[in-house]
């Protein structure tokens, strides 16, 4: 592992310089943006230099914008914290076991066929209005995608790798830190950024409806008042939050656990 956390140090600088690509998408759609709000006025769709500066005003001092998110923070990373430890563990527990295997997917079928809004509904009627609602209902709606990358991760863990470490007499730390880790978590750290994205769009959507405090509430507050340039400066916030999380953290140790993965299977069909 501190091998991998020194690659992933020394990857920073040149994962940075490659994404000019996405530099550029996201300068196409606020091009895109602009053009739309040119036709259809400020009424419906303002541009975006009047969103960046309602945006502005929200985060200065005295604003409103950083205890909202401090607040939807809090909610949405302690769902997705127990969703992550429950899931991630339950699922490599289960992908274990060819039994469990099986007798888990109905389970997470039923989980993943479910509306997070009906979930929403449920954790309103247990938990009235505060953060019980929301929090619980980050947890329901990410729970199963992490179970389930969890649970392919153990279960794809190639019987060679497992019959290689036996033959070695590798220690039992040294398999799970160099073969049994990293493989699993090449697995689960796509479904930590996806379970990342929800979290943020279930506990927003939980807020609307059911708390008086966090960004889902101050969306409710704009759309009462009409004001569409409040509305899509909250949404610009969750997203640019949401845009650091996953670009400047989690996407690039997903590339290292990719390239390892990648290796590995070389190395598998070379043997």
């Amino acid at each position: 592992m501190a091998s991998l956390l020194r690659a992933w140090l020394v990857g920073i600088p040149r994962y940075l310089w490659s994404g000019w690509g996405a530099i550029a998408s996201l300068l196409l759609m606020v091009a895109l943006w602009e053009a739309l709000a040119a036709h259809y006025g400020p009424l419906v769709l303002p541009d975006p230099l009047a969103t960046a500066h309602t945006l502005e005003q929200l985060g200065a001092r005295g604003g409103a914008l950083w205890p909202a998110l401090a607040v939807t923070s809090r909610r949405a990373f302690v769902g997705l914290a127990l969703a992550v430890l429950a899931g991630s563990v339950l699922g490599v527990a289960a992908g274990v076991s060819m039994t469990a295997s099986m007798m888990s997917r109905p389970w997470v079928t039923v989980l993943l066929g479910t509306p997070p809004i009906a979930w929403l509904v449920l954790a309103m009627l247990w938990f009235g209005t505060g953060d019980g609602t929301p929090v619980f209902t980050v947890f329901i709606a990410c729970f199963p995608v992490v179970f389930a990358g969890g649970l392919q991760g153990a279960r794809t863990l190639e019987q060679h790798w497992r019959d290689l470490a036996r033959v070695f007499a590798l220690p039992w730390h040294m398999r799970v830190a160099d073969i049994y880790l990293p493989h699993v978590l090449s697995y689960l750290f796509p479904v930590w950024i996806v379970a990342l994205g929800s979290a943020w769009k279930v506990v927003v959507m939980a807020e609307l409806l059911s708390s008086d405090d966090g960004v889902g509430a101050a969306l409710a507050a704009s759309r009462a008042q009409l004001d569409m340039a409040a509305a899509l400066a909250w949404i610009g916030a969750v997203v640019l939050v949401l845009l650091a999380l996953e670009y400047l953290l989690l996407e690039p140790v997903k590339r290292e656990l990719e390239r390892w993965r990648d290796a590995q299977g070389t190395r598998a069909e070379a043997a």
